[in-house]
């Protein structure tokens, strides 16, 4: 079973960047899409962005487009997503998952499967 661990968050001034990693292990990630969601506190849980098996395909939130990327590196197992131009707003726990189902779309975290435990991200402005 596939286990994902993220890594990378922290404390940064808005205007800053920070770079997200999602390592998975006891399974292979290399033909399956992934995604990244966020949760602030007393918010639910947003779809940030989404990757397709290849890389070829992405797919963002409208308010983080032009200020994130999603990437990935199958040979070692990882997705990342490279975050610019912080906002307070980006404030949250960013999870990455394995995108298991395909009835509904990118943003619908019913799709998804293997969710990783977290990294915080903060932004102070």
């Amino acid at each position: 079973q596939v286990q994902l661990v993220e890594s990378g968050g922290g404390l940064v001034q808005a205007g800053g960047s920070l770079r997200l990693s999602c390592a998975a292990s006891g399974g292979t990630i290399i033909n399956r899409p992934m995604g990244w969601f966020r949760q602030a506190p007393g918010k639910e849980r947003e779809f940030v962005a989404g990757i397709t098996w290849g890389g070829g395909g992405t797919y963002y939130t409208d308010s983080v487009k032009g200020r994130f990327t999603i990437s990935r590196d199958n040979a070692k197992n990882t997705v990342y997503l490279q975050m610019n131009s912080l906002k307070p707003e980006d404030t949250a726990v960013y999870c990455c998952a394995v995108r298991t189902n395909f009835a509904y779309g990118w943003s619908f975290a019913r799709e998804y499967d293997y969710w990783g435990q977290g990294t915080q991200v903060t932004v102070s402005s």
